[in-house]
């Protein structure tokens, strides 16, 4: 979805929503990137996201959204500005997600209703994000912040909060804090082995994917 076509913020959170685990891509290379992520579509994925670390994200992006036109939900992470935003989306980019909460990020997602998810951690900074209009955030990071009791503790006055949990979390600890609210669980590691990134080893990643789906949804 180009910039200039208008999303649904709420409907592409819903999906988010029903895939559950989003798969946290970074790699050295474009041609690393695409292989890694078909491998691990391969292996039952259903939504990416593309860290804007990796060269040449946005092709990486665009290959994608030609390989998989509808089948699994693409976002891009580590978004640092609204350039970055715009090459995004008009890759096809369906939700933008940052370590950071970036105000300009957030201005160029509005305008496209696509959903933007930034990096907070407290409860002022997540009250701070909704009120300029964010729809969803992403708790980072949560597994060095106390995990699912923290989730807990901040769902208690914020009960409608949407949470994209991630940093530092195993599959085997995905269905708690999902039982706990968590709007959806990012994995990096365990889904892409960084070895089997690297030596475009999709073998490799199609197991370590379809092993973690198990551990993160028993």
């Amino acid at each position: 979805m180009g910039v200039g076509l208008r999303g649904d913020a709420h409907v592409l959170l819903e999906g988010l929503q029903a895939a559950r685990i989003v798969g946290i891509l970074r790699a050295a290379d474009d041609e690393a990137a695409v292989h890694a992520a078909i491998a691990s579509v391969q292996g039952g994925l259903q939504a990416l996201e593309i860290a804007f670390t990796t060269p040449n994200a946005a092709q990486v992006i665009a290959a994608l959204r030609q390989r998989f036109p509808d089948s699994v939900l693409l976002g891009a992470g580590t978004v640092m500005n609204p350039k970055d935003a715009q090459a995004a989306l008009e890759a096809g980019a369906e939700f933008l997600v940052s370590p950071h909460f970036s105000k300009s990020v957030l201005e160029v997602a509005l305008e496209t209703g696509i959903p933007y998810l930034p990096g907070v951690l407290t409860p002022t900074e997540v009250v701070s994000a909704l009120e300029l209009g964010v729809h969803a955030v992403k708790l980072f990071p949560i597994g060095s912040s106390g995990g699912v009791s923290y989730l807990q503790d901040l769902l208690g006055p914020l009960p409608s909060l949407r949470a994209f949990v991630t940093g530092g979390i195993n599959p085997p600890d995905a269905p708690g804090y999902l039982r706990q609210g968590a709007l959806a669980v990012g994995l990096g590691s365990k889904l892409f082995p960084v070895t089997a990134v690297r030596n475009l080893d999709g073998a490799v990643i199609t197991s370590a994917t379809q092993l973690a789906l198990r551990e993160a949804l028993p």
